[in-house]
């Protein structure tokens, strides 16, 4: 029997193309004869719309112009019912559906932070990725750098700035602390959003007005010089630790334009030139990262490898992207898990946390009020 999986994208978030384009590739690999497929994109202002594959996006072969077609869009609401969930046209409340398990591909904000999985747990909906506890710490730079500390995992030195800070106390900390040039990077963004590289002290003040006003919170990070390797994860309790990549990057650092934009941007060594107690290493940490961070379904993390051979690591992406030039799916293809595969075991390991789920709950309201 086919499963009714439904596509989440786009969103209010910085990274709403990027989601696009996500969406796009996996609707092309979803396996039909296994699902019922339903694109539920949602636009810059938060409204939720359902969508045929043939007419849902413009300019969908350009990364800097790819939109949503809000002319061909049926305006929804989801609501739960029972043992379904349906999807309601707005205007008349009209069921156009039922889904049994959801796939979000938004990417940051409202969609990578916890707020969408705190949504479909209320729908209770199983829900690929992270649940809301490991979404939202994986989305705080700073949260999931404290946790990586006690759990004994390297990670960049840095200082905190936050709104309302005086501008010359924090560079003067940051140029007693490190030499230029660092880092700048709001506290809850992804996909290199905001991130900005200073070279100077008039670069430091620039970038951390620039970085403040994506966040109320920057992390401003002493530069790490070493190879810039990633790892995909995949899994709940039993993890996956795909074959380790590197990112080459080609204009000084992986930018946003990089990953997304420019497919020049950067080489993408796959698998990682490194010797094989290196990959052994990498996957390890990623693994101890993923769990010390709370992940579930699936994450990538990205390191820096030194010349010494130690390990630092960078961030943990629990949405990572999924647009045809993404690391985290074709890491997992070289692993031995192509990309159709990947979705099968990604809606598996959903209703396999969501089915553990109930079953706590459960149990919590058949113990009664204490």
């Amino acid at each position: 029997m086919k499963r009714n999986l439904g596509l989440i994208f786009g969103g209010r978030s910085g990274e709403h193309e990027v989601s696009l384009q996500s969406a796009r590739s996996i609707t092309g690999a979803v396996n039909r004869e296994k699902y019922n497929l339903y694109l539920l994109p949602v636009d810059k202002s938060g409204n939720w719309y359902l969508a045929d594959e043939v007419n849902y996006l413009v300019n969908a072969d350009d990364p800097s112009t790819i939109n949503l077609n809000l002319e061909k869009l049926v305006p929804i609401a989801l609501i739960p019912k029972e043992n379904s969930n349906q999807i309601l046209e707005l205007s008349s409340g009209r069921p156009l559906g039922s889904l049994d398990v959801v796939f979000p591909i938004i990417h940051g904000t409202f969609g990578e932070d916890g707020s969408l999985q705190g949504y479909t747990d209320i729908l209770n909906l199983p829900c690929v990725g992270a649940d809301v506890l490991g979404s939202s710490i994986g989305m705080d730079k700073l949260v999931s750098k404290e946790l990586l500390i006690r759990a004994g995992i390297p990670v960049a030195d840095y200082i905190l700035a936050e709104t309302g800070n005086d501008m010359d106390e924090v560079i003067g900390r940051v140029e007693s602390g490190f030499p230029y040039p660092v880092f700048v990077k709001p506290a809850c963004s992804g996909s290199s959003v905001g991130v900005f590289k200073a070279e100077s002290r008039s670069e430091l003040k620039d970038a951390v007005i620039r970085s403040l006003a994506f966040d109320r919170r920057v992390l401003i990070e002493e530069s790490v010089k070493g190879r810039e390797i990633e790892c995909a994860i995949l899994g709940n309790d039993e993890l996956i630790a795909s074959v380790p990549g590197e990112i080459i990057p080609r204009h000084g650092f992986y930018s946003y334009e990089a990953k997304y934009i420019d497919a020049e941007g950067a080489k993408l060594e796959m698998p990682a030139k490194i010797p094989e107690e290196v990959r052994v290493y990498v996957q390890d940490l990623a693994k101890h990262a993923y769990k010390a961070l709370s992940c579930s379904g699936m994450a990538r993390v990205d390191m820096f490898l030194l010349s010494d051979g130690k390990l630092v690591l960078n961030e943990i992406n629990t949405l990572p992207g999924f647009t045809k030039i993404s690391m985290y799916p074709k890491l997992m293809e070289l692993s031995g898990v192509p990309y159709p595969e990947l979705i099968d075991r990604l809606v598996e390991l959903a209703i396999e946390r969501h089915a553990t789920r109930e079953k706590h709950l459960k149990n919590v309201l058949s113990a009664g009020a204490y």
